[in-house]
């Protein structure tokens, strides 16, 4: 479970929020909803553990999260807009290469986990193809794959849908409801509503139920 309370971020005379409280039940999935530019991202950002609050604490299946922005450790896997994928590495070197160097996993540990992501990502003919040779909804695939590899408690997103066509957007939708099935935590920002709606999670509007 994640549990935050009373967390609060500005930036000089900009409050971006202030008294943030949210719960996210084991396996739930709840979708961060609102227009560009309100500070979703930011609150993404400092659940990640890459940006500081202002105040406030972070919880997760018990354990407080470190707020000040030098946070290591993948409690939280981020999946961000941009997939940050290493382009000189294979989909399944990106896979192995957390497990390998952070987690300091077996190899034939890793090796297991990659092969058992790789399917349930349906991404098996992809495995030794490079990011450059892989579409987007892939690409949102392999990103995913490589947050899971870290078994992270909470899985979260940025923008998912973001670029991606219909046939792409149903994939990923339809991870996200596997995941679910599985008991994964998820939390997706989104400002693309009918993937909010196709998600089926509980929606919290950071136009409305922020304060500022």
């Amino acid at each position: 479970m994640l549990e935050i309370k009373n967390l609060s971020k500005r930036y000089d005379d900009r409050v971006v929020f202030k008294n943030l409280n949210l719960t996210v039940a084991d396996g739930e999935i709840l979708t961060i909803i609102g227009p560009s530019g309100i500070g979703k991202t930011t609150f993404l950002r400092i659940l990640a553990g890459l940006t500081p609050a202002d105040s406030g604490s972070i919880t997760l299946d018990g354990k407080p999260l470190a707020i000040d922005g030098t946070r290591s450790g993948a409690d939280v896997g981020v999946i961000f807009q941009d997939f940050n994928l290493f382009p000189q590495y294979s989909v399944a070197e990106n896979i192995e290469l957390a497990p390998k160097l952070v987690a300091k996993k077996s190899a034939q540990a890793v090796t297991q986990e990659t092969e058992r992501l790789l399917n349930d990502m349906d991404l098996q003919a992809q495995r030794d193809q490079y990011p450059f040779q892989l579409s987007g909804g892939q690409k949102q695939r392999v990103a995913i794959a490589r947050a899971l590899a870290m078994q992270p408690g909470l899985l979260a997103y940025d923008e998912p849908t973001s670029g991606l066509d219909a046939a792409s957007t149903q994939r990923v939708t339809d991870v996200t409801k596997d995941l679910q099935q599985r008991g994964v935590t998820q939390l997706i920002v989104t400002h693309d509503l009918p993937f909010a709606e196709a998600v089926q999670g509980r929606h919290f509007d950071f136009a409305t139920d922020v304060e500022r």
